[in-house]
């Protein structure tokens, strides 16, 4: 008997669910799965006539949507490796990840196609499109009337039946995707996902996370991060859901308003998402006075906390069963009042490079501060002589860990040693009960409001080049970035440029550094610190001794 992969449980899944709601940019209508599956084969010809072949790396830029999710379906059915690339990278960052990963083929809408310049992306020999898989570009002449009529002798061929539908059989280990955690020369890593990382996700998923065929789920984390990836996306396809997407920045307010229509069963987040709920909807409530008041009675409290329970569920669309937490730690003061009232949420944690989970357990077994126990088929030690009480080096190794960094050789080694144990970065303590708690991260990356990685070296660097700029260092407080900057007095006395001066200058600084920068990465505030600062023999910044400084 075949062992299941990946692409076979996908197949299976949508043969399995063929005439249930598949997928929907909100709030527009549903695809099925079996409409999905048609359009999967509409790009399986545009790929034949491509010549793209298993293993062939295929870029893949948009917003979340049910055109994104279809063209990933697509590439990893025919056995191609995808490229997910985050909307908010800039133009360059596209070129450069576009071409470092040796794309041969980008998938993406005619809005992002017009900020590219082909000729900038040489390697890339034809642009589809997500929206109607029509071209948009084609490098060599001739090339679009092949594709048009692939296209059209797709369409006109009868909808495929369940039992007609036939996918690629990626071994496990064959690469699934490589995703970039950030988009800029110099810092940008690819990180090779096999299958077997991607499926051992989703099986995990399916066994201990609560969703059946027909459940709906809002989809609103950047597909092209794995985190969104696997669990708003591939896992849910993968029991057959039913899922929206949004394709809008995801304020709150949008995300609610989706949560009011689709109802969806399990969520997916990030803490800023909760902590805003919290800090609108529940403290100003819990801090009048009569409540103040009647919750130091417990049979009171009691009640209140039922209704707040209550009207928490009804704002995450009523029928919720689980609010999963990842990317960073939740607010404690958050955390503990939802523990209080018993709202269903819990706190994983994970990394791109692997997939991305590595600890999970469900609400009910939630610890405070803690971010579960290591998933099936890992294992997970901390570096430390009492790993209980003293927090040391989060170190994992298993089927979900990446098979190394593209074409980065050095930079595997660094983080992956030869029996295949993974250095996290991460610090942390294990409990009796195997749970892990994190204590801080070695590394140096935030997570952005909306689940993005927000890397500071990678500010910082720009803004050294900006003028009057000696170093910086960029720090999050409250979810902003804010720059401590030292100035380059010398520059400054030769230029005759006084304090008052200065500061107009970073502000002038600032705005220019936020037009070369994502969304995401924006800078709020540029504060002058007036000495160098403090570093280790090899000159680095010892960023712990600033991060109260944030204002």
């Amino acid at each position: 008997m075949e062992a299941e992969t990946l692409v076979s449980l996908l197949e299976s899944a949508v043969r399995r669910n063929f005439d249930l709601p598949a997928f929907s940019d909100f709030p527009g209508p549903t695809v099925t799965y079996g409409e999905v599956a048609a359009r999967v084969a509409r790009l399986h010809a545009a790929f034949r006539e491509l010549n793209v072949k298993p293993g062939t790396k295929v870029g893949l830029l948009g917003r979340n949507s049910a055109g994104w999710a279809t063209s990933y379906l697509a590439i990893l059915s025919f056995g191609a490796v995808a490229v997910p690339i985050l909307p908010d990278f800039r133009d360059e960052d596209v070129h450069h990840i576009l071409n470092h990963s040796e794309a041969a083929l980008l998938l993406t809408t005619g809005a992002f196609l017009e900020h590219l310049d082909p000729g900038k992306m040489p390697g890339v020999k034809a642009v589809l499109s997500t929206k109607d898989f029509a071209p948009l570009f084609v490098r060599r002449e001739g090339m679009a009337a092949p594709l048009r009529k692939a296209d059209e002798a797709a369409r006109s061929l009868p909808a495929p039946r369940p039992e007609a539908i036939s996918w690629a059989r990626p071994d496990s280990e064959d690469l699934a995707s490589i995703v970039y955690t950030s988009g800029t020369t110099g810092f940008s890593k690819g990180v090779m996902l096999p299958h077997r990382s991607l499926y051992r996700n989703v099986l995990f998923a399916q066994r201990h996370m609560p969703l059946e065929a027909g459940d709906a789920l809002v989809s609103f984390l950047p597909l092209a991060h794995a985190f969104g990836c696997a669990f708003e996306f591939l896992f849910p396809v993968s029991v057959g859901c039913r899922i929206a997407f949004l394709d809008k920045t995801p304020s709150p307010q949008v995300i609610l308003k989706a949560f009011g229509a689709e109802k969806p069963r399990l969520v997916l987040t990030v803490p800023l998402v909760l902590e805003k709920i919290y800090a609108k909807r529940v403290r100003p409530f819990l801090e009048k006075p009569a409540v103040r008041l009647l919750t130091k009675v417990p049979a009171l409290r009691r009640r209140i906390d039922a209704l707040l329970r209550k009207k928490l569920i009804d704002a995450f669309g009523g029928r919720v069963l689980e609010v999963v937490v990842g990317g960073a730690a939740l607010n404690p003061v958050v955390e503990e009042f939802l523990l209080r009232i018993g709202f269903p949420v819990t706190v994983g944690y994970g990394m791109t490079e692997c997939g991305p989970l590595l600890t999970y357990a469900g609400w009910r077994e939630h610890k405070p501060q803690g971010v579960g126990r290591v998933v099936d088929g890992m294992e997970l030690v901390v570096d430390s002589d009492d790993p209980s009480r003293t927090a040391g080096e989060v170190r994992v190794r298993g089927p979900h860990v990446m098979a190394g960094y593209y074409k980065s050789p050095e930079a595997t080694r660094e983080v992956l040693d030869e029996n295949g144990w993974l250095k996290t970065g991460d610090l942390g303590l294990l409990d009796a009960d195997g749970f892990l708690v994190l204590r801080g991260r070695s590394k140096t990356m935030f997570l952005g409001a909306t689940g993005q990685n927000v890397y500071p070296e990678e500010i910082e660097a720009r803004l050294n080049a900006l003028p009057f700029v000696a170093e910086s260092l960029v720090l999050e407080r409250d979810h902003r970035l804010h720059a401590l900057v030292y100035p380059d007095l010398e520059a400054a006395d030769a230029a005759k440029v006084g304090h008052e001066a200065i500061l107009k200058e970073m502000e002038r600084n600032r705005q220019k550094l936020n037009g070369r920068l994502p969304p995401f990465c924006q800078v709020a505030t540029i504060e002058i610190v007036p000495e160098e600062f403090q570093k280790t023999p090899t000159r680095k910044i010892k960023r712990f001794l600033y991060a109260g400084r944030a204002s």
